[in-house]
Formats: structure tokens, C-alpha cells, sequence
């Protein structure tokens, strides 16, 4: 754009790690037009990670209303008219809510990259590029509009109760966060064996001296996780289910190290500044990993490609995912406590 944008419509709903990794973009956006009006159209949940960001106007989206949520939406921008919107997802719903949104740009993904038939959706492209982190993706919409890449920032606010609530959970001792399972739909692809993550919790405790805190949503196997884990390891805080998502994030803001699967709270760490021993095997980190301080990150990816695919890892297209329930049992606890012991004697 040659002049600054008066508006900007922002359109990413879900999930916890994407929405992570399109606030530095939306930053980036501030930074470059610091008088722009930017509205963010997101999940009702990932709302309250971001609530209270300064300079964005979130408008929140409940999928669970129905058709009446978009309906109301839809109301809520009848009368307006943005001079772009940044259609960052590719997903039928939120296409389905782009048509309430009145903007003369309609910027899209590039036509590979425009699953669901986006680009039905949109007039404009961004640039089309293969191989790259999640993030640098979605970066391709703020180069697009003329605003260069800086380094980016999350800069997500906390308040002074979810702060104390940190404290008080990590009892002043530096804190190992495992966050073990991912999202129900890959329950049974994601997710490390309970035995395992009761052995790095051990070692933490007994090696380290750590306080280890387990997390994770209400499901039913999150809560099976927290259970196995802080029966066979008493001095570990059990808070899966407890949490609401800034206290999450202000508790791993405040923590030594995450270790977690491919899952929202890896990118909430990340956002945070905090070290993340990810564990990955059935996708790609370079794709969907930390952004920041990958070196910590146990990448079993190409064992897994090579060992239940048949191929090599430069073999398989960019998204593959390794769907065998085998898969993460090539991460061993050897991997993540060694991780585990450099990182903490690097400190």
C-alpha cells in the first residue's frame, strides 16, 4: 500500500499456537502504522489469551453459537468498510464469516496454499514460497501490504493476579512445565507415553531440584495425563484443568522450561521467552515447531518419515503428518532429560 491503511480486518479464529503466531505479524502491522485501526475477528477461546492487547479491537467468535454467531457478526459489520482484509485462515468457516466483512483488498493465500477453496474468498495473493515456518507464512500478508519484517514480538499482558497466581504455583524454585498431551483430535498420533513423562519429571526433581507443574485442559485424557503423572510423582502440582489461558500463560512465562508435543502451549511458551523442549515425531518443527530456539526441540520427524512412510524426510510434502500411533515412542526419555540437563547448565 503507498498510504497508510486507515483500517485493517484481521481474520484468524483459531487455534491457540496459529493465533501465537500471527500477533507478531499484527505487531508488526502496529509498528509500521502506528494510526491504523486494526480489527481482529478471533475464537471466543484464544480471545482470552490475547484480551487486553492495546491498539486492536478484538471481535470474539463463538463457534458454538451456531448459525446465530454468525448472524451477529455479520451485524456487527454491516456498517463498516475496511481498505483490507488479512484472511489468514484457511478454513470453510472463517471464509464463510469473510463475506460479512466489507473491504476493497481481500488478501488471501497464494492458490496452493488456499485449502478449502479460499481464494474463492479473496481478490488478492500473497506471495507463493514452500518450506518455511507456520509464522514466516503468515508474515507473507504484512510484506504484502509493504510493512518489512521486524523481529518479532508477542508483548502479551498479564495481570497483576494471574502473575501472583504463577508465583504462588512455583513456589520460587525454577519450574519444569509439562504440558503432555495435544489436541483431542491427534490424541492418539501426539501424544508421549504417561511412563515417560514420569521419568523426566523424576529427573527434574531429583537431578534439578525443580518444581514440576503439570497443565493441560479439562478433557478427560488431559485429566487421565495430570492424574498419572502427579500419583506416581507426588511433589508434582497437578493443574490441568485449573488454569484459565493467561494464568497458562503468565505460569510459563514465569517457568524455567516447557516440555510438550506439537500443542498451543509449545507457542504460548515460545511467545513468553521461555526455553521449550518440544517433542516431535509425527510433524515437521521446522514447520510447526518453536519459533524461537529450536535447538532445544527433539526432532524424531525424519525417523518417523523414514521408519512407518518408507521415505526420506526431503521425500514427503512440506504438511506431512506421521499418523502411526508408534511414532512418538522414537523420542526417549534420554532425549528430553539430556536436553533437559544442557539447557539448565547453560543457564
Amino acid at each position: 500500500m503507498i498510504e497508510p491503511p486507515r483500517t485493517l480486518c484481521i481474520l484468524r479464529l483459531s487455534a491457540i499456537g496459529d493465533v501465537c503466531h500471527a500477533l507478531p505479524v499484527v505487531r508488526t502491522l502496529q509498528d509500521h502504522w502506528p494510526e491504523t485501526h486494526i480489527t481482529w475477528i478471533v475464537g471466543r477461546l484464544e480471545h482470552s489469551l490475547l484480551d487486553g492487547i492495546r491498539g486492536i479491537e478484538f471481535l470474539p467468535f463463538d463457534k458454538r453459537g451456531g448459525l446465530a454467531a454468525y448472524r451477529d457478526l455479520h451485524r456487527q459489520l454491516s456498517a463498516r468498510r475496511f481498505d483490507a482484509l488479512l484472511h489468514m485462515q484457511v478454513a470453510l468457516r472463517a471464509s464463510m464469516i469473510s463475506l460479512g466483512v466489507h473491504a476493497d483488498v481481500r488478501l488471501g493465500f497464494d492458490r496452493a496454499r488456499a485449502k478449502d477453496w479460499q481464494w474463492l474468498f479473496t481478490n488478492r495473493q500473497i506471495a507463493a514460497r514452500e518450506r518455511e515456518h507456520v509464522m514466516d507464512g503468515l508474515f507473507g500478508f504484512a510484506e504484502a501490504l509493504g510493512a518489512p519484517r521486524k523481529t518479532p514480538r508477542w508483548d502479551i499482558p498479564v495481570s497483576g493476579a494471574d502473575a501472583a497466581f504463577a508465583e504462588a504455583r512455583t513456589g520460587g524454585r525454577p519450574a519444569l512445565v509439562i504440558s503432555p498431551c495435544s489436541s483431542q483430535r491427534a490424541r492418539n498420533f501426539r501424544n508421549w507415553p504417561v511412563a515417560r513423562y514420569i521419568a523426566v519429571a523424576r529427573h527434574a526433581i531429583e537431578r534439578h531440584g525443580m518444581q514440576v507443574i503439570v497443565t493441560g485442559g479439562p478433557s478427560a485424557l488431559e485429566r487421565d495425563y495430570g492424574a498419572g503423572i502427579s500419583e506416581a510423582v507426588p511433589a508434582a502440582v497437578n493443574l490441568v484443568g485449573a488454569t484459565t489461558l493467561k494464568q497458562l500463560f503468565a505460569l510459563l512465562a514465569r517457568a524455567r522450561v516447557l516440555v510438550s508435543p506439537d500443542s498451543g502451549p509449545v507457542h504460548m511458551a515460545n511467545a513468553a521467552g521461555t526455553p521449550v523442549i518440544g517433542l516431535y515425531a509425527t510433524s515437521n518443527p521446522e514447520r510447526t515447531g518453536p519459533y524461537n530456539r529450536r535447538e532445544w526441540t527433539v526432532n524424531r520427524y525424519p525417523d518417523a518419515v523414514e521408519k512407518f512412510l518408507g521415505r526420506k524426510v526431503d521425500e514427503v510434502s512440506w504438511g506431512r503428518r506421521v499418523r502411526h500411533p508408534d511414532a512418538m515412542d522414537l523420542i526417549t526419555v534420554e532425549d528430553v532429560t539430556g536436553r533437559l540437563d544442557r539447557l539448565l547448565a547453560g543457564s
